[in-house]
């Protein structure tokens, strides 16, 4: 038996503090509306609350617009690849470049 060993407790089972029948410890006796949080209590979990409630709205205004500006971003990267095809190609048109049975899409193939 090692020195950890030794410092745990032999039996298992309820502590003296929940022995009733102790004659050397008294059971507690406490007000029970002394120990509830009260009106601190209540308003520290409502400022808590609306804390967190602000904080998630701020953080999905934020998302959102960093959602917005990749988009922007990708559309005028896509343009400005366009305008360097159009520079190196001017005669060339958008049909030119489609694929053959694809007629009915408006869109250019890039």
């Amino acid at each position: 038996m090692n020195w950890l060993s030794s410092l745990a407790p032999v039996t298992v089972g309820p502590g003296p503090v929940d022995d009733p029948g102790d004659p050397l410890i008294p059971p507690i006796e406490v007000d029970p509306n002394s120990v509830t949080p009260g009106v601190v209590g209540f308003l520290a979990i409502a400022l808590v609350t609306i804390a967190a409630i602000l904080l998630i709205i701020d953080m999905a205004r934020r998302v959102r617009r960093v959602r917005y500006r990749g988009e922007v971003r990708e559309q005028l990267e896509a343009e400005r690849a366009e305008a360097a095809l159009r520079a190196a190609n001017p005669g060339a048109s958008a049909a030119e470049g489609r694929v053959e049975g694809d007629e009915q899409d408006p869109r250019p193939v890039a």
